[in-house]
């Protein structure tokens, strides 16, 4: 399939900067498949389209303050996002700008006040791109992180390092669910949901179950190929322990729809899902997923899907497509330009039905 079909031209006033005022306050585009139609309503009201009985699927992974800064002796600054700690001391990391780092070059690494926390040496170059550095601080990578690092936000969103700003970031850029530490960016479209609101949803018989995906890098990595099938995901981390495959497969064995919040939790309940002889089922599963969902892909156990707006040329684009259908994904994101939704991570919501 050609990448091209996947471009649309976006007005850069529709990128959404901010996070909604109150999570659960922005705007939903309900997108019927089967009809064909579309419907303009709240998040708030989601509860409208979904029946007891439905089982909403979340994506429990927590994001890191993967964003920190460093730099070379010769003092030019270096901006790192942190991926992975490959073993104690040893971190897998991208740096920006890259190509003039050398390998045994020894860098170091910053806190938020611009002050030296920690050396580090350069090990190793992976075929991804990644780079090993090797840190002198043997502090857990997660704990220093929440000390000297910032949050991870995607390239479109515009930011500064003022304080009220990275504090805004630091709750807003984050699921209220939020529980195992991974991902180095948010699954997006479960950042609208609030406690009150899936208490709401479990009140009326909706089913919620939570699956881990530790989102990656290639969440911002435009396809580049002339072809969509040419381009590379990145495995991703995943977990789903028997009580969330139990509850799926208790939900759809009594009728009731799978809906997957956000593109993570579709790939993670399709990555787990095997034909037994009673049918399909989501297996309880700990690894890694490189599950690239293209137009022409059969979902297994997806009835449903939560999500947010994509860029264009976007693995999750691709995805959504595959859904719901390029042409009406397609329309869809032309009703919601004209309709002046807001996109991408901070953005509205569709509920693809």
């Amino acid at each position: 399939m050609l990448t091209s079909l996947l471009d649309y031209h976006l007005p850069a006033d529709l990128i959404a900067q901010r996070p909604s005022p109150g999570r659960s306050d922005c705007r939903l585009l309900v997108l019927d498949r089967a009809k064909g139609s579309l419907t303009d309503a709240r998040f708030g009201d989601i509860a409208r389209f979904l029946r007891p009985g439905d089982c909403l699927v979340l994506n429990d992974t927590k994001v890191l303050q993967a964003r920190f800064a460093a730099r070379r002796r010769t003092g030019a600054r270096i901006d790192g996002l942190f991926l992975r700690q490959a073993e104690e001391g040893l971190w897998q990391v991208l740096l920006r700008p890259a190509s003039k780092v050398k390998i045994g070059e020894k860098i170091e690494i910053l806190d938020q006040d611009g002050h030296v926390w920690s050396a580090a040496m350069v090990t190793a170059r992976g075929s991804d791109g990644s780079i090993l550095i090797l840190v002198e601080n043997l502090s857990d990578a997660y704990q220093a992180l929440e000390q000297i690092g910032l949050p991870p936000l995607p390239p479109y969103i515009k930011r500064g390092t003022a304080p009220d700003l990275v504090q805004l970031d630091r709750c807003y850029y984050q699921t209220v669910y939020a529980r195992t530490p991974g991902a180095v960016a948010a699954p997006t479209a479960g950042l609208h949901f609030t406690d009150e609101l899936l208490q709401q949803l479990q009140d009326q018989g909706i089913c919620i179950t939570y699956v881990t995906l530790h989102v990656g890098p290639g969440s911002f990595k435009p396809v580049k190929s002339e072809h969509l099938e040419d381009h590379k995901v990145w495995p991703e981390r995943l977990c789903i322990g028997p009580q969330a495959a139990e509850m799926i497969n208790k939900a759809r064995a009594s009728g009731g729809r799978i809906v997957a919040v956000g593109t993570t939790s579709v790939r993670a309940i399709e990555t787990a899902a095997i034909q037994l002889d009673q049918g399909l089922v989501v297996r309880p599963l700990e690894g890694q997923t490189d599950l690239y969902i293209l137009p022409g892909y059969r979902f297994k156990v997806t009835d449903a899907m939560i999500t947010n707006f994509h860029l264009p040329r976007s693995t999750l684009l691709a995805l959504v497509a595959a859904f719901a259908g390029l042409e009406q994904i397609m329309h869809a994101n032309r009703h919601a330009i004209a309709q002046r939704y807001m996109f991408y991570s901070y953005g509205d919501a569709m509920l693809i039905l």
